[in-house]
């Protein structure tokens, strides 16, 4: 091998030890990479002379390394600088336009749930005019604020399950603090059956030894709802 190939290979088995920015956010999560280090993450590959970083210090070096100014960089600028083609350029440019927009959108503040209409009128979009019968649960942080509903099953006119084991495990990952329970009756009879309230029970139980408290089980039809909470049968 001449010197000078063997100085490249030398090279680039340095840069795969030293610039490995994707092990480095998977490993320690993206707050511990440096601007160059996500850019560079964005344009994927650098030159046979630079590594994708070194390309991608040299992309913030012509903006002073300042994001709000390389924000204000078309995609003319950008392919002035070694290595970066129109396609690279480009992926920049859309990155920091979803920056700006971010900042420019207003946060969605999350519902509370302070009561038993308000988990119905929540479940509304979800379980209004359905022909079967569906289970459903709300998540809740631990200012009763809406995480995400979840549907945990569908089934026929008469009934469905609801499996416990997926009803938590959806409630551990999405790291809630409560849970409210839904199912739905298509025929509009609002009375619990045996099946519900064994299972409202057992569910409870469950999310005690688990601290997940169930705060409520709704039975939802279209005119109304029933609640174990407010009945008293919880």
């Amino acid at each position: 091998m001449e010197e000078k190939e063997y100085q490249v290979s030398r090279k680039i088995l340095s840069w795969a030890e030293e610039d490995r920015p994707r092990e480095k956010l998977l490993l320690k999560g993206k707050a511990a990479l440096t601007d160059a280090e996500l850019i560079a993450i964005l344009i994927g590959s650098g030159t046979v002379e630079l590594s994708a970083v070194d390309v991608a210090k040299m992309i913030l070096g012509s903006a002073g390394n300042n994001l709000n100014e390389l924000a204000r960089h078309g995609v003319k600028e950008l392919t002035k600088i070694k290595g970066i083609g129109e396609a690279k350029a480009i992926t920049i440019v859309a990155a920091l336009e979803l920056g700006r927009r971010r900042k420019e959108s207003t946060m969605l503040r999350r519902r509370r749930i302070g009561s038993s209409l308000d988990a119905y009128e929540e479940m509304k979009p979800y379980l209004l005019d359905k022909p079967h019968e569906e289970f459903w649960i709300l998540l809740l942080n631990r200012a009763n604020e809406v995480l995400r509903p979840v549907q945990i099953s569908t089934g026929g006119v008469a009934g469905t399950v609801a499996d416990p084991k997926m009803i938590f495990k959806h409630a551990l990952e999405q790291l809630a603090s409560s849970i409210i329970l839904f199912h739905n009756h298509p025929s509009g009879n609002l009375s619990p059956s045996q099946a519900d309230r064994d299972l409202t029970r057992k569910l409870k139980e469950a999310g005690r030894m688990l601290d997940l408290p169930v705060l409520d089980h709704l039975i939802f039809t279209d005119s109304g709802y029933y609640s174990f909470a407010d009945e008293g049968t919880f």
